[in-house]
Order: C-alpha cells, then sequence, then structure tokens
C-alpha cells in the first residue's frame, strides 16, 4: 500500500505541503504535489497514479474539470479537498467522480485514515494476481504499472494498463469485446466497437515489432482478441 504513488493538487502551496507532509509520517512516501490545472495535466499525462487529491478551485482552471480528465483514463481514487462546502458542490463532485469529499479546514488523522481505506480497497484490485507477466517481447508489472518492450521501460497509463492487465491474466484465452468492455470499462453491455478498436491498435504499437501485422496480440476474426507469448 505505501508504493502508491498520490498526486495532490492545491492552489495554495502550502496546504499541498501540509498534505505531503503528513502522508509521508503514514508511510507514502511517493507523493507528487502541485499547484495549478496546467501543472496537474502535465502529470496525469507523464504518470500513472493510484490517488488523486485535487483542490477544486484552481488559478488556471477547476478541479471538477480535472476530475474528468482522470476519469477518461483512471479508475483510481479521487478525492476533494476544498473550501466548498455546501451540499450542492459535494453533490457536483461526486457527479464528477470522487470518491471521498473532505472539507477545509480538515483533521489530518482523518484525511490519512481515509486515504488508507481508499488505498486498501483499491491497489488490491489490480496486485491481486501476480505482479509480473513476461511474454518474451515485452514484460508487464503491475505494482510499477510499467510496460518494458524490448527492454525499454515506459509508464503505461489508464485503460491501456488495465486492457493489457486482462489479456495477460489470460494467455491464449480469446477474450471477446463484451467481455472486454465489461472488465476494463465497466460497463455491463457493449455498446462502443470503435472504442476497444481504438485501444487495441494502441496497444499494438507499444507492444508489436509491426502493429500492422500483429504477432502477440492477435485478433481472431467474429470473436474477439488473444495475446500469447512471443515464445509460441
Amino acid at each position: 500500500m505505501f508504493n502508491a504513488k498520490i498526486l495532490v493538487v492545491d492552489d495554495e502551496q502550502a496546504i499541498g505541503d501540509m498534505v505531503d507532509i503528513i502522508l509521508r509520517k503514514e508511510g507514502f512516501n511517493n507523493i507528487n504535489v502541485c499547484t495549478s490545472f496546467k501543472d496537474a495535466t502535465a502529470h496525469i499525462t507523464q504518470n500513472t497514479y493510484d490517488l488523486y487529491i485535487l483542490d477544486i478551485m484552481l488559478p488556471d482552471g477547476t478541479g471538477l474539470d480535472l476530475a474528468e480528465h482522470i476519469r477518461k483514463q483512471s479508475d483510481a481514487p479521487i478525492f476533494f479537498l476544498t473550501a466548498k462546502a455546501n451540499d450542492a458542490d459535494k453533490i457536483r463532485g461526486f457527479m464528477y467522480g470522487a470518491d471521498d469529499y473532505i472539507t477545509k479546514p480538515f483533521n489530518p488523522m482523518e484525511l490519512a485514515a481515509r486515504v488508507k481505506v481508499q488505498m486498501k480497497r483499491y491497489l488490491p484490485s489490480i496486485t491481486k494476481s501476480k505482479p509480473l507477466y513476461d511474454f518474451g517481447r515485452f514484460q508487464l508489472d503491475i505494482q510499477a504499472a510499467e510496460l518494458t518492450v524490448a527492454g525499454k521501460t515506459t509508464v503505461l497509463a489508464g485503460k491501456l494498463f488495465h486492457l493489457l492487465h486482462f489479456f495477460c491474466e489470460h494467455p491464449g484465452q480469446v477474450l471477446s469485446k463484451e467481455q472486454i468492455y465489461g472488465q476494463v470499462w465497466g460497463e455491463e453491455h457493449f455498446i462502443d466497437d470503435n472504442t476497444i478498436m481504438v485501444h487495441i491498435r494502441k496497444l499494438r504499437e507499444k507492444i508489436e515489432v509491426n502493429p500492422g501485422s500483429p504477432q502477440l496480440l492477435l485478433t481472431i476474426r467474429g470473436i474477439g482478441y488473444k495475446i500469447i507469448s512471443e515464445e509460441h
């Protein structure tokens, strides 16, 4: 749990630093702090986080818009830590994808406790199986969310990570589009063929020698897709 990567976004540097100190005292040592929508967006684009703690009022945007952006690529817990305390604001926060909503001023121990609860819920869902998958040409490290292809390691973010993880859990097994959509996007009914195709193409661009002629992530016409080891 303490390997969790956390992003804290607050327009007041002092509050961001205080949250950083609180969480480090509780054993969380992988924390990034920023004070603007622009900087937060850059962090989100370049990194994969296990928890987001967001202020709503930012100098160049809102935490609500930031949460909406995060939800397009990640299922990680989102906290709002904000001075906006009325019920309408709280409801709006949850509608934008928040898992928790804490108002300022806040109790440091309460914040730490809530973070621990969310991490205990979230991290096992992505690390309950073996942490490293090796398919010859590429390896996927679940705990670090890192993809290593031909010796070069990059962070794999959002839905691409969850999609590749799902394939790696079922090597050689044909997975239907309905199964993929339900597992990765969390939708009971399959509704968007193009979404899966786009993400399959992006994965192939990352793991295949020639994405146009895939040898690892195969299309099984009329059924779905399957992933195989390079050795096979």
